[in-house]
This record gives C-alpha cells, sequence and structure tokens, in this order.
C-alpha cells in the first residue's frame, strides 16, 4: 500500500454487470466524491459520459459490494503471510522440517515466531515436543500458535523470557501452553516484534485483504491478544495510508479504556472460553475425547456486568463464545443486563457474539430476543467439520452435527457478519461464502445470496451502520471488480439456476460457487471512491 493520492472526483464503471438492488439489471455505475451517485443500464449510462473525470471500461466484469471482514488479527495475520505458516504441513515431521529450515533462514530474529499447525490432522496424533523444537531450532526461542490461536508449543529458551510461565495455569510438563501460561508465552514473544516489523505485518496484511476484494476489517485485538501499542498504530497506519478501513475492537472490561484507545466496542475476543481444537470451549458435558468440560474464564455475572457499563457507555459489547456452555453464560448475562437497562436499550447497542458456534433451539431464540449480532466464521465448518473431522473427533459425530447452524440463525432472525478469525482460518472472502452455502452439515445452509449480504452488508450492519455494503446511490463507494463466469441466482430448493430475466425477479445474480468451480478473481478495489488494489495487467 501506498500514501492516500488524489482520484477522479467522478468516476463512471459501464460494459459491466453491477450487483445493486436498486437496478438487478444494473450494467454501469457513477462514483462522486466517495459515494454511489447513480446505478442503471448501459443506454443510460451515456447521459454522464462527458460530465465525469474518468470512464472505466468493466468489459464484462462484475461489480459488487466490497467485503468486510468482522473478524481479523491483522499484525497476526501479516507474520503469517510473511514468516512461518505451518496451516498446510501433512504431518509433524513435516512441520519441523519447515521449522528447522525457517530457522536457518532467519539468524537475527530475536524470537521465531509461527503458526498453523493443527495435530488432528496429522497422522502422529500429536503437537511437537518442545526437546524436537529445541533441536530444530538450534535451542533459539520460538513461539507456534496452534491453527485456532488458543494454545501453543514453545521451546525452552521462550521459556526462560518468560519464566512465570511454568507457573501459571495452562502448564502441564510436555503438553501444549493454555489459559494463562500461554498468554505469558505470547506476550513475551510478541514483545520481541519491532515496531518496523509489526508495521511491515500489518500492511502486508492489509494490502493482501485489499486484493481479495476485501475493503474493511474488523480488528480484534485485546491485551490478551496483542498489545494497546499494537491496536493504536494499526488504527493510525489504516487511517493515514491507501487501504482497506479497520474498525477496532478492544477485548477489555474497561468502557472506559477501550473508547481512549479509539475502538468502537469494548468487544471482539474477550473471553469466556476457548477453543474445541485446544479443548479449551466450555461445554455443558464433557468432551468425547477428553475428560472435561473446558475452561470457562467469565460468568454471566460477569457479562452482566460488562454488557451494562458499555450500553451505559455508548460502545458495542462483545464476547468470544464457542462452546455452549459460554455461549449460555453470554446470553444470561445479556439478559440480566437488559432487566436493568431495559431491552430496547440492549437492542439498539447491537451487541455481539464471536463465533457463537454450539448453540441450542434456546440459545438462538434468546441472541434474537436480545438483538445480539452474530459474527461467525463459516470456514471453521469448511476445515473441521463432517463426520470425521476435528468437530467430531473432539464431541462426538451428533454434537457435532449442531455446529455453526446458520440457517437456523437467519430463521430466527439473528444478524450474521461473517468473517474469517484471521489468521486461524485465510482471508477468503468468496471461499467463506461457499462454505455457508454448502455446509458439511446440509440442515445449516443458506442461500449464496444471504451468504453474499452476510459478508458485505452484514458487516456494517454490525458497526451500526445500515446504509452501507449496498450498491445503490448514497452508499459509500466501497466495492469490487471481479472477473467470473455467468452470474446465476439460487433458487429455494438450493439448485442453482440460471439468472432469471423476467425483471419481477428483482434479483440480482452472483457468481455459481458450487464446489470444484472456480472462485472469481479481483481485478479492481475501491474504498470510499478510491482505489486501493489493482491487480497486475489489468
Amino acid at each position: 500500500m501506498s500514501e492516500r493520492t488524489p482520484e477522479p472526483k467522478t468516476v463512471l464503471l459501464r460494459r459491466g454487470e453491477v450487483h445493486s438492488p436498486a437496478d438487478p439489471f444494473a450494467t454501469a455505475m457513477v462514483v462522486e466524491r466517495g459515494q454511489v451517485a447513480w446505478v442503471g443500464s448501459e443506454g443510460a449510462a451515456d447521459a454522464f459520459a462527458d460530465g465525469v473525470d474518468e470512464v472505466v471500461d468493466l468489459d464484462g466484469a462484475l461489480v459488487t459490494p466490497a467485503f468486510t471482514d468482522a473478524h481479523v488479527h491483522t499484525t497476526s495475520t501479516g507474520l503469517a503471510l510473511t514468516g512461518l505458516d505451518l496451516s498446510s504441513a501433512p504431518s509433524l515431521a513435516a512441520a519441523l522440517a519447515l521449522v528447522r529450515d525457517f530457522a536457518a533462514a532467519r539468524p537475527r530474529d530475536k524470537v521465531l515466531l509461527g503458526h498453523g499447525w493443527d495435530a488432528s490432522r496429522w497422522p502422529e496424533g500429536r503437537a511437537p515436543r518442545r526437546d524436537e523444537l529445541d533441536e530444530a531450532t538450534g535451542g533459539r526461542p520460538l513461539y507456534l500458535s496452534r491453527i485456532d490461536v488458543h494454545s501453543a508449543v514453545v521451546t525452552t529458551a521462550l521459556l526462560d523470557l518468560a519464566l512465570r510461565t511454568r507457573t501459571e495455569p495452562g502448564f502441564a510438563e510436555g503438553e501444549p501452553l493454555t489459559r494463562d501460561a500461554h498468554h505469558t508465552a505470547r506476550a513475551a514473544a510478541f514483545a520481541a516484534v519491532t515496531p518496523a516489523q509489526r508495521a511491515e505485518a500489518q500492511r502486508t496484511a492489509l494490502a493482501h485483504a485489499a486484493s481479495l476484494g476485501i475493503g474493511s476489517v474488523h480488528e480484534c485485538g485485546g491485551p490478551e491478544i496483542s498489545s494497546e501499542d499494537d491496536f493504536t498504530d494499526l488504527l493510525r497506519l489504516a487511517a493515514e495510508e491507501s487501504g482497506p478501513r479497520v474498525v477496532g475492537y478492544w477485548a477489555e472490561r474497561d468502557a472506559d479504556r477501550a473508547r481512549q484507545l479509539g475502538a468502537l466496542g469494548a468487544a471482539g475476543d474477550l473471553f469466556v472460553d476457548g477453543a474445541l481444537g485446544s479443548h479449551t470451549a466450555c461445554l455443558h458435558t464433557p468432551y468425547t475425547d477428553a475428560a472435561h468440560s473446558g475452561t470457562a474464564y467469565l460468568t454471566a455475572a460477569d457479562v452482566a456486568a460488562h454488557v451494562v457499563a458499555c450500553t451505559e457507555a455508548g460502545l458495542q459489547a462483545g464476547f468470544h463464545a464457542i462452546g455452549d456452555a459460554a455461549v449460555t453464560a453470554v446470553v444470561d448475562g445479556v439478559r440480566a443486563a437488559a432487566e436493568k437497562t431495559g431491552l430496547a436499550r440492549i437492542r439498539a447497542a447491537r451487541h455481539r457474539v464471536e463465533h457463537a458456534e454450539m448453540l441450542t433451539p434456546e440459545t438462538v431464540a434468546a441472541l434474537a430476543e436480545l438483538g445480539l449480532t452474530a459474527s461467525v466464521q463459516p470456514a471453521f465448518d469448511a476445515l473441521w467439520g463432517g463426520d470425521d473431522g476435528m468437530y467430531a473427533q473432539r464431541l462426538g459425530v451428533e454434537r457435532a452435527r449442531t455446529l455453526n447452524p446458520f440457517a437456523a440463525l437467519l430463521r430466527a432472525g439473528v444478524p450474521l457478519a461473517f468473517g474469517s478469525d484471521s489468521p486461524v482460518t485465510p482471508l477468503d472472502p468468496w471461499g467463506t461464502v461457499r462454505a455457508a452455502a454448502f455446509h458439511r452439515t446440509p440442515g445449516h445452509r443458506v442461500s449464496v445470496r444471504a451468504a453474499f449480504t452476510a459478508h458485505t452488508r452484514g458487516g456494517w450492519r454490525a458497526i451500526g451502520r445500515d446504509d452501507a455494503g449496498v450498491l445503490v446511490p448514497g452508499a459509500p463507494a466501497d466495492y469490487a471488480v471481479w472477473r467470473t463466469d455467468a452470474l446465476v441466482v439460487q433458487a429455494p430448493d438450493d439448485r442453482v439456476a440460471r439468472w432469471s430475466t423476467d425483471p419481477r425477479s428483482g434479483t440480482p445474480g452472483l457468481p455459481d460457487l458450487t464446489p470444484g468451480t472456480d472462485l472469481p478473481v479481483c481485478l479492481r478495489t475501491v474504498v470510499a471512491g478510491k482505489t486501493v488494489f489493482v491487480r497486475p495487467g489489468e
């Protein structure tokens, strides 16, 4: 990315397909002063041709609202993109080889950082041992987070940098670090990242997001995840340089501090529990493959107090809750808060629940009643769902089939905002839409159109903006241009049919995302009327 540069005040895009509810057959759009000024037909576009500063010939390309990724860890994403990424390692042996090569290639790094290992997918079925990592790194400090970022393995040298780790909850000799021990080790590892390295990682992540048609990201920071400097530096960088918008959430039970840091809410990854893969998600009944029910970090009373404080302060509250017991604690706490402040004020605040994977009909109904936004990650199901996936290993097949019930949430009227939780799963907006439309449990599938809306307009609604994420006159000109195949609409019975030419349909088409088909390729991304990405050669 580069420093912001002036752009033409008025731009006409023509000879394409414009995805707009204002005109489902639009082929042209006018952008003026950072807003959509007009959408319509090619013939009508002639009237604007002489009065604009630039004409863009779309040559049949598709124009859609830019995506919003509603849950991102920007610096960690950039570090994963530029550093050691083990997410594709097919085995423990392959992962150790990657660690060895990375250490050899980075002799000057004070601490080696890596991410993405997942022992549940390896034939060895276990995490790397500390002695194996000591050997692979030559005894240097190394921090390797599991793919869900709720546990990690480290070398002896890193433990020596974070001496308290050995005495804290979550430390067990020979096991990955969890809970407080993990947080302490992570803080020690990331303290070694210089401001210059951090800025490089942030720029890399935002540039990558822009190349995928992402116009906004919701940064989920917090004292247990990153640092205040990381958070404020990111907000400053995004404000000063060309790239996606960044909306900040700070996960601390201090509404005043969140406001001081420039956060929209004291929300995001404010942990009520952990993650299923690390056996730290909090369950009502024990794991199938472990003799415990996970970890609870906050009670319903804690949730209630925080929601009341944020509501009174005019900020959003939000919580990370994955296990069914954690989600129950959230809805019980928010309901208790509503008894103090009034339900209308709670609903108006649009408080959030991140992940919300293990839901029951009762908690789905509660989310709808309380006006809570479900900020969810469909790629989790694509990666870990199915009868032989990690969810089934942890919970058994029957419980695993209940996870991520997107269709039930929509039927109940729960607002959905889609994200990636990157670097847990990659930034991949069309892949995210596909994952929701082709959920591994068929009863949880939603239409491509509904999934697309959750990943565009849903992210804007989650921050209290109902006028954005859609290409209609007056909306922010945040859009992406795509090379794709013929457009289709999804029929009510989930069959994919060619786009109807009946004007009564009133439904703009979207790409065919059937598994096995090519995903659209982003040619250009524009934020507030300013181009932040152009594919080379276009």
